[in-house]
């Protein structure tokens, strides 16, 4: 079905009444008593799957590349983990495998950014595909199967003109963090295959809320708070996106680690609520009080894709549903930001 109107997306993709419509099941106490291994485990997405996983008394090590001292995400659990300081491409893995006696892997580090890669697609080839077959090298090498859950990324899509955007879907990223994130997507699946190691692939959309201090909530937050009545930012308002929450796709990574077949699977992970940037401007404003003129420059971000509609019903299909809704993931993003110690200015007038 065409939408006649581009900047007020139809939800043709989902039922978005399911949104929220029931408790979801815990699917972290299935890590009670684990010893669960997080790369990435200081970033942004890796945190809050931290918190969750030491509330439900797993035994969680995190190995990142922030110094102990930076690591502000893990305040409330700093006492509660393990952390070591390491970069994947040149720690020992196998050590950190086995020593700490790791029964799950969930794999997040590496680069996040679009607009990196563009500026630096080696660094990003390196974060981001190296260090993820380095890792899957490791476990092929040990005498016992880890299960690994590795977040991938919408960006492997591209920019489609499918209607909706399911696993199936032909894949040409237009990002070098695209490529190297659809790269170790393949590759995955390959050592599901052929080495029959317990392996699945999340392919999230979009992912906001507290602690990501970049990309494009965060920057609108930060421009209409600072605004006195108009902003700039880039595009005509009308690309799409579908906003997950983060702690929606914490839900769904432990969802697919706990209940998936671990057998190469990919899952989309998005709330199949379609918004536009227009419309993602105007809830913002709404939240923070202001009214507000954007001037809208007409330019494309290099590297992104302007519309995404994802279907979301093979994660579905395992018991997984979204619980938190653009207004009310917006609401607690803004009350975060607000008392943030930590949050970061944004200068010029310009969306990045």
């Amino acid at each position: 079905m065409t939408n006649p109107h581009p900047d007020k997306p139809s939800n043709t993709r989902g039922d978005t009444a399911n949104i929220g419509a029931a408790p979801p099941p815990d699917f972290a106490r299935a890590f009670c008593s684990q010893h669960v291994l997080v790369t990435g485990g200081g970033g942004f997405i890796g945190s809050h799957l931290v918190e969750r996983l030491v509330a439900a008394q797993a035994h969680v090590v995190v190995l990142d590349q922030l110094p102990a001292a930076q690591l502000s995400n893990l305040r409330a659990v700093r006492a509660d983990i393990r952390y070591i300081q390491a970069d994947l491409l040149h720690c020992d893995l196998a050590q950190v495998l086995t020593g700490d006696r790791i029964d799950t892997v969930f794999h997040l580090a590496g680069n996040a950014n679009v607009g990196a890669s563009v500026q630096s697609p080696w660094h990003d080839f390196q974060t981001n595909l190296v260090a993820t077959l380095r890792l899957l090298e490791t476990l092929r090498s040990l005498d016992h199967p880890i299960p690994l859950i590795f977040t991938s990324s919408a960006a492997v899509y591209g920019d489609t003109s499918a209607t909706t955007v399911t696993e199936e879907n032909y894949l040409a990223p237009i990002s070098p963090y695209g490529v190297s994130k659809l790269a170790a997507d393949r590759y995955l699946q390959v050592y599901a295959d052929l080495y029959h190691l317990p392996l699945a692939t999340l392919r999230p959309f979009s992912v906001y809320g507290p602690r990501l201090r970049k990309q494009v909530v965060y920057d609108l937050i930060v421009r209409i708070n600072a605004s006195t009545g108009e902003i700039e930012a880039r595009g005509d308002g009308s690309q799409v996106r579908d906003f997950c929450y983060v702690t929606d796709l914490v839900d769904a990574a432990l969802c697919v680690a706990s209940l998936g077949r671990l057998q190469g699977e990919v899952y989309n992970v998005a709330i199949d609520q379609a918004c536009s940037i227009r419309e993602l401007v105007a809830t913002i404003a709404s939240e923070l009080g202001k009214n507000i003129r954007v001037n809208w420059s007409g330019a494309v971000q290099p590297g992104e894709p302007q519309r995404w509609y994802p279907h979301t019903g093979r994660l579905q299909a395992l018991g997984w549903l979204p619980q938190v809704r653009l207004p009310e993931g917006i609401h607690r993003t803004v009350a975060w930001f607000l008392q943030d110690p930590d949050r970061v200015s944004i200068d010029g007038n310009r969306l990045h």
